[in-house]
């Protein structure tokens, strides 16, 4: 392998791991904020859950399988990433 191609590859791989934290980070930040949102449902008066569902909020729902697989994945490039990168090592070493 030239050392050249891995050096490629480990771009296009730390793009990829960076896209997964993006997403990670959304989906826990939906996660969060539906905590909130269900926190406040349980302090806010029937009328004023209602105007605010009519306005579209209350309405965020996480999804815990989703931030799971994503995680997954993320753990999954992250060791391709360790691994081209230490062929990419021993490449220059040689």
């Amino acid at each position: 392998m030239r050392s050249i191609d891995l050096a490629l590859y480990a771009d296009a791989l730390a793009g990829e791991a960076a896209s997964l934290a993006a997403r990670i980070e959304r989906e826990d930040g939906k996660l969060r904020q539906a905590a909130i949102e269900r926190a406040a449902r349980t302090a806010l008066a029937p009328v004023a859950i209602d105007r605010l569902e009519e306005l579209g909020l209350l309405k965020t729902r996480g999804d815990p399988l989703a931030l799971a697989e994503l995680q997954e994945a993320l753990d999954a490039v992250e060791a391709l990433q360790a691994w081209v990168e230490e062929t990419l090592g021993r490449a220059a070493a040689a």
